[in-house]
């Protein structure tokens, strides 16, 4: 069995090069994809993956960071979608076999910060 962040790495290494079937084997039979922010549930491998398959091409993704231990792993993604970059926060739960079962991720929009810190932070 490999690592949690073998797994992860994976993961988005076959999504990035639309190895749909690779990116399916990572994955339960019953795999739960959760995206809090729009409240959608995606259930079962073959959801999963086609979700992932029909989403409209033109993006790239890279891994920024991964971490894991035991059977969960997170990943910080940047994804550039259309000309915009954005950030991505993913968390796996994997079974006793080592397959993806759960995901829930989060997709955070930019926002500017309230006033009154300038003198604490450096902007980039």
């Amino acid at each position: 069995m490999t690592s949690a962040e073998d797994t992860v790495l994976a993961y988005w290494a076959t999504c990035e090069a639309r190895q749909w079937e690779s990116f399916g084997r990572l994955l339960a039979d019953d795999v739960v994809y959760h995206l809090p922010q729009t409240r959608e549930r995606i259930v079962g491998r073959a959801a999963v993956v086609r979700f992932n398959r029909d989403y409209p091409e033109g993006w790239h993704l890279a891994v920024t960071r991964a971490v894991g231990s035991g059977r969960h792993a997170a990943t910080w993604i940047t994804c550039v979608h259309d000309g915009a970059r954005l950030a991505a926060t993913s968390f796996f739960d994997l079974d006793e076999a080592g397959l993806v079962r759960e995901i829930t991720e989060f997709w955070p929009e930019p926002y500017e910060p309230p006033t009154g810190r300038e003198h604490l932070v450096e902007r980039y």
